[in-house]
């Protein structure tokens, strides 16, 4: 079991409460957590020794550092707002950051990879080679992964951080339990990589529990991001595939599977208010607005996909302005 953080500035109980109400809710908290840990010493350094906290406290928690980028300096405003608006509903005599000091950069735009991409893509990553001290696995491990990746529109994370007995091999089928938005859902694999899977399992988990990691970089570690985007990176290398510093991205996969779904759905003719639940659900979204996206993204760049969702569903693709009302 993960060690509770101990708070022990002024608002030590009040701290402790907000993480215990949001898990009573469902949610993980485990970055709060370690966030407010930080608020909390902050208060300790600062010497605040009563019940309130002034605009030149909370300022100054939430200026910009020099050597710190802008999305850090976005997060700690972030988090003390969450601290303070609970605080000032408790009744506390507390400033409350306002919305407007976060300041934000121009939006990537997904990259939504071409047949052809894939195709180059995939013929790199079936070069891979195994290094015996360093990548032990990779040969027989990426193909897979980086397939299951794309034709299961999964997170990275969650497909990375998989256990054996996170497979279901009979049933072509992965069980996530605790995955994002503390959501548990199947996904479905391809037959294909179903029997690359179990090649996988034979292979090089002859020995394994079923706790072991089935992705792994050594035996009882699993790949870590950084292990896996440096592959990455040389595969769009070696497929002719240019990176311009920001993207294309590992989670671009996960993009480039919902539209393509979506293309595939629309020529078939489907009901795609019918389909979008199930897209939903697969996914791991917690709301529509998540789904949504792919929609409003996918008529974008195919006008004949837009003109066909507004013959049949006229509305379906607008624009929705949502409440961006941060809760604690």
């Amino acid at each position: 079991m993960t060690r509770q953080i101990v708070y022990r500035s002024v608002f030590a109980k009040e701290l402790r409460d907000l993480v215990n109400y949001k898990r009573s809710l469902g949610c993980k908290y485990e970055t709060e957590e370690a966030a407010f840990y930080r608020i909390d010493q902050f208060l300790i350094a600062q010497n605040v020794d009563s019940k309130c906290l002034s605009k030149q406290t909370v300022d100054k928690w939430c200026a910009k550092r020099s050597w710190g980028k802008q999305s850090n300096c976005n997060s700690r405003i972030s988090q003390m707002r969450i601290v303070c608006s609970y605080l000032a509903d408790l009744g506390y005599p507390v400033y409350v950051p306002p919305k407007f000091i976060t300041k934000h950069g121009r939006k990537y735009n997904a990259h939504i990879y071409t047949d052809d991409e894939l195709n180059r893509f995939f013929e790199a990553v079936d070069c891979s080679m195994s290094l015996p001290d360093l990548c032990p696995y990779r040969e027989d491990i990426m193909p897979v992964f980086f397939r299951i990746l794309y034709t299961s529109g999964m997170r990275v994370s969650e497909l990375r951080l998989l256990k054996i007995r996170d497979f279901d091999l009979d049933h072509g089928v992965i069980r996530l339990v605790n995955a994002k938005n503390h959501k548990e859902r199947l996904v479905p694999v391809h037959p294909v990589l179903v029997e690359k899977c179990r090649e996988i399992k034979a292979k090089i988990h002859v020995n394994s529990s079923d706790e072991e990691y089935f992705f792994m970089q050594f035996p009882g570690r699993a790949m870590t991001l950084q292990n896996l985007y440096s592959n990455f990176r040389r595969y769009l290398e070696k497929a002719g595939i240019s990176h311009t510093g920001k993207g294309p991205r590992l989670h671009d996969f996960r993009h480039t599977y919902c539209v393509n779904l979506l293309r595939l759905w629309t020529a078939e003719g489907r009901d795609l208010l019918v389909w979008l639940p199930y897209m939903k659900t697969m996914l791991g979204h917690d709301t529509f607005d998540e789904t949504a996206y792919y929609l409003k993204l996918t008529a974008t760049m195919y006008p004949d996909i837009r003109m066909k969702l507004q013959i049949n569903n006229p509305g379906m693709i607008e624009e929705v302005k949502s409440d961006e009302k941060e809760f604690y």
